[in-house]
């Protein structure tokens, strides 16, 4: 299962907010290259980011520090927060981004999921971010009516690469994920699920993988990396690729070799 960091952009800083809530934010560095760059150093893969002042705007605002940050590094990146049309995916997956992540057009613009993902396969991933089961948008501000499995299903319909489920009840709360909803929605779906929101701890990590046979292949570990409550390093060791209960035993000169 792929771990893969979060760096949330708020006015070019790195932050982290409690349930989507703008108003209780920490910074936790002022400069977001550098904290890529030390992601990249312990392990990751992929990062992942997000324009919160896009999100709450309408369109990307902290394309210059997205752009800074593909250059400084080699691993994918996924971003997300404020893409409401073809122009503005268009423009950041010119870039050098890996995937865009769609969130309020998937209930408003369906249309344009499925202009972007026959575009762009592969690099379209939809963000479905709920409070109590029900699909949030414009930067977590407004609750839709449309339930979060019934919009990955359109989703899947659509082409899309990949769903994010972020449970905004979770994230920044260090409360854990939130594996009742994860399964519902992996026995939904037949494409791969990013968990996202609440992980605090290795055991945390740790009780996703049963829901890797169903789909979910990888998580979004955002605070409690800045805490230092998980390691990144410990993290990908844990459920990474070569985790210690995939390794199989040396029994070297055992009767049970």
């Amino acid at each position: 299962m792929e771990v893969i960091p979060a760096i949330d952009l708020l006015e070019g800083r790195c932050v982290r907010l409690y349930q989507g809530d703008y108003d209780r934010s920490d910074v936790f560095n002022e400069d977001p290259v550098a904290v890529a760059k030390q992601w990249v150093e312990e392990g990751a893969t992929r990062l992942h980011l997000v324009d919160l002042d896009g999100a709450k705007a309408g369109e990307p605002r902290n394309l210059k520090t997205i752009e800074a940050i593909a250059r400084a590094i080699s691993v994918p990146i996924q971003v997300g927060g404020g893409l409401r049309d073809y122009a503005s995916v268009a423009n950041l997956l010119s870039l050098g981004i890996d995937r865009a992540i769609l969130g309020t057009v998937a209930v408003e613009k369906p249309e344009l999921v499925q202009q972007l993902a026959q575009e762009f396969p592969g690099h379209i991933v939809v963000g479905i971010d709920a409070r109590d089961g029900k699909v949030a948008t414009r930067g977590w501000l407004e609750t839709s009516e449309v339930l979060a499995t019934v919009l990955a299903q359109q989703m899947v319909e659509l082409g899309v690469a990949a769903i994010i489920y972020t449970d905004i009840h979770r994230d920044g709360t260090l409360a854990g994920p939130n594996i009742p909803a994860l399964r519902e929605l992996a026995r939904a779906i037949d494409i791969p699920i990013v968990a996202s929101g609440g992980v605090s701890s290795l055991t945390d990590l740790l009780s996703l993988l049963a829901l890797e046979p169903l789909g979910v292949n990888s998580v979004i570990v955002g605070r409690a990396l800045y805490t230092g409550d998980v390691s990144l390093k410990e993290a990908i060791q844990a459920i990474g690729p070569g985790r210690i209960q995939d390794v199989p035993p040396d029994f070297g000169s055992s009767t049970f070799a």
